[in-house]
């Protein structure tokens, strides 16, 4: 008796997962239905696939091997289905994207009106959240891909480049500092400094700049919001440092002052994941690829921006006093 694709589709969420809870969860089924499947598929194939555990299962070296094929198997199966579709009259369907606010903020808006006048008959949703929530619903199956920064890693999920764009420094529009002019940032300091949460891989990405380059950091606030963090930033001497490619049209909001970081320059390099076992429709690589040609467009022009730094005029009000 062979296994079914359904077989191979429990087995992975339940892989991935590390529970049969979960994976029964996502594979639309009954705890019991996706424990009795194991022990069917187990039997079958006359090999133990996990050590049932309270709280979870674990996967048996036996299982690791089978989860790789499965992979294949599955990816080829929704390969073949979406080539086929290629034959359909009409281009209909669903495209989930998730995206994080670095994209949404500049970004999303003309690729997105390009999109819908093209493929109209497309029904296009759009998740926005920070990396970890999106690698897990891209995981689960739940979104046909995702931008986050490079480096998030999950079970099951693969990336490929996106972007890279350089960070910036943002503070209010009267922080004394001349709207992008390249800054160092071990000549502003003592700062007083707007951070994501410590799940999120920027901070360990700004941490270790302002470590190695000697950058003073009086003060640190964590805040996983980015409206919250560009309005406090507008109406404080807090300063927060962002990816420049959601802080486009001439420096971004008219309460903010935006500068590019040099000696040296500080970049996020973004990258599109997705779930290894089900490639991208058509149309979510249509939709992806005209993503990418803003983000590229948006991120060349602060390229320009990153010259020879020239001495910064620091208002006292932006550092911060004993």
């Amino acid at each position: 008796m062979l296994c079914s694709l359904r077989d191979m589709s429990i087995f992975v969420a339940a892989y991935e997962e590390r529970s049969f809870t979960a994976a029964a969860q996502r594979e639309n089924a009954t705890q019991s239905g996706v424990s009795q499947h194991m022990r069917n598929l187990e039997h079958t194939l006359g090999v133990q696939l996990f050590l049932r555990e309270r709280g979870g299962v674990t996967p048996t070296p036996a299982a690791a091997s089978f989860y790789r094929n499965c992979l294949k198997v599955l990816r080829v199966h929704a390969m073949a289905r979406t080539d086929i579709a290629r034959f359909a009259k009409s281009d209909t369907g669903e495209v989930r994207i998730g995206l994080m606010p670095t994209i949404t903020s500049r970004t999303l808006a003309p690729a997105m009106n390009t999109f819908i006048e093209q493929s109209p008959n497309v029904n296009l949703r759009i998740t926005e959240g920070y990396s970890a929530n999106l690698t897990q619903m891209v995981q689960a199956g739940e979104l046909d891909c995702a931008i986050v920064p490079s480096g998030s890693t999950a079970s099951g999920v693969r990336g490929r480049f996106f972007v890279r764009t350089p960070e910036v420094l943002v503070s209010r529009a009267d922080s004394g500092i001349v709207p992008l002019t390249p800054v160092r940032l071990s000549e502003l300091g003592p700062l007083k400094m707007v951070v994501p949460g410590a799940t999120n891989i920027r901070r360990h990405t700004i941490e270790s700049y302002c470590n190695a380059n000697d950058v003073t950091i009086a003060q640190i606030v964590e805040l996983d919001a980015m409206l919250g963090t560009l309005d406090f930033v507008a109406q404080t001497d807090w300063v927060s440092i962002l990816p420049a490619i959601m802080m486009s049209d001439a420096g971004g909001p008219r309460a903010l002052t935006v500068n590019p970081i040099t000696s040296p320059e500080m970049h996020i390099d973004l990258m599109l994941i997705e779930p290894i076992r089900s490639p991208m429709s058509s149309a979510a690589t249509r939709f992806v690829d005209l993503l990418q040609d803003e983000a590229r467009r948006v991120s060349a022009l602060w390229d320009k921006s990153i010259l020879t730094p020239h001495p910064p005029l620091l208002r006292p009000s932006l550092a911060a006093h004993g």
